[in-house]
């Protein structure tokens, strides 16, 4: 029988198929599950930011 994985787990696992090194965003409660599948991967870093409109520009500013 498969193993049995985290949507979570599932999404982790797809950025860094695709070569993602870095995430930016703030944390919360929605999105909490994701943060701890980052923190136990430790393959992508996240950027921490104060507000998520400053998480887009800081992607956009990285991708150039």
């Amino acid at each position: 029988m498969a193993e049995e994985r985290s949507g979570a787990a599932i999404l982790v696992e797809s950025l860094v198929k695709q070569g993602v090194e870095f995430v930016f965003g703030y944390p919360g409660g929605a999105v909490l599950p994701i943060y701890d599948e980052l923190f136990e991967d430790q393959r992508i870093r996240h950027i921490l930011v104060r507000q998520e409109g400053g998480a887009a520009h800081a992607a956009e500013g990285y991708a150039r």
